[in-house]
């Protein structure tokens, strides 16, 4: 099977737009306009917004040429039922991180105020500081997972969804995700989300930034293959 690049720096180039505008927002949230205490509603709103909107607009724009997985959560499923190979699957995934990596360098480099709140490193407690369970975390991690790929096995992979509406559903659905996560586990449901700003505030001398990290991966990904099982083998048609 040739290498498909293409998809692969689509992959990278939407990964790294999730990543610098979804931590920019949290930035611009908390540390530029202050929004603290009983304001947090209104940065919870802004920064899930601002990354269910980037994912829409990067479907969108990439989704007829590598499927807009934009998240190792969705390409594992995806690879391991056979709707892309296993050589495209790991290219995927290594430029998602790549792209991760290199949008939390570029929020460090443009507003290395950032660093306040670590680049918008997924936390456990990233709003109020109380700590939540590691199972907590882990539990609140899984099913926001499971309910995204859930939608995108139901509007993206199915043949019978209304045509031109996925973009916008899977869009909202990681939006409604922040507004549940973000106080609690700091709503990644992507690990290349959470990895790239851990590398940046990590070699900038965080010692939390790999903490509970392997939540941030297991999670997503176990969450992720029970939606895409129960769509494939309950939902869909034979044949479908």
């Amino acid at each position: 099977m040739p290498i498909n690049l293409r998809a692969w720096v689509a992959e990278l180039i939407a990964t790294f737009s999730l990543v610098l505008f979804g931590t920019l927002s949290v930035t611009a949230s908390i540390v530029i306009f202050g929004l603290s205490g009983t304001d947090v509603p209104v940065a919870m709103l802004l920064i899930g917004l601002t990354h269910g909107l980037v994912i829409t607009l990067m479907i969108y724009s990439i989704g007829h040429i590598s499927g807009a997985h934009i998240n190792p959560a969705v390409t594992i499923p995806l690879m391991l039922f056979r709707k892309i190979g296993v050589k495209d699957g790991i290219g995927y995934i290594t430029f998602q991180l790549i792209g991760a990596v290199l949008g939390a360098l570029t929020h460090a480099v443009i507003l290395p105020i950032g660093a306040a709140v670590n680049y918008g490193l997924n936390l456990p407690g990233s709003f109020q500081g109380e700590r939540f369970s590691d199972v907590t975390v882990f539990g609140v991690e899984f099913v926001l997972t499971f309910l995204l790929v859930f939608v995108i096995f139901g509007t993206a992979v199915s043949g019978k969804a209304p045509a031109g509406w996925a973009g916008f559903a899977i869009g909202m659905t990681v939006a409604i995700d922040h507004f549940i996560g973000i106080p609690i586990s700091g709503a990644s449901m992507n690990p290349a989300r959470t990895f790239g700003p851990a590398v940046i505030s990590g070699l900038q001398g965080l010692e939390r930034a790999f903490e509970v990290h392997y939540i941030y991966w297991i999670a997503p990904i176990l969450g992720g293959l029970l939606a895409a099982a129960i769509y494939r083998y309950v939902l869909m048609e034979r044949g479908e």
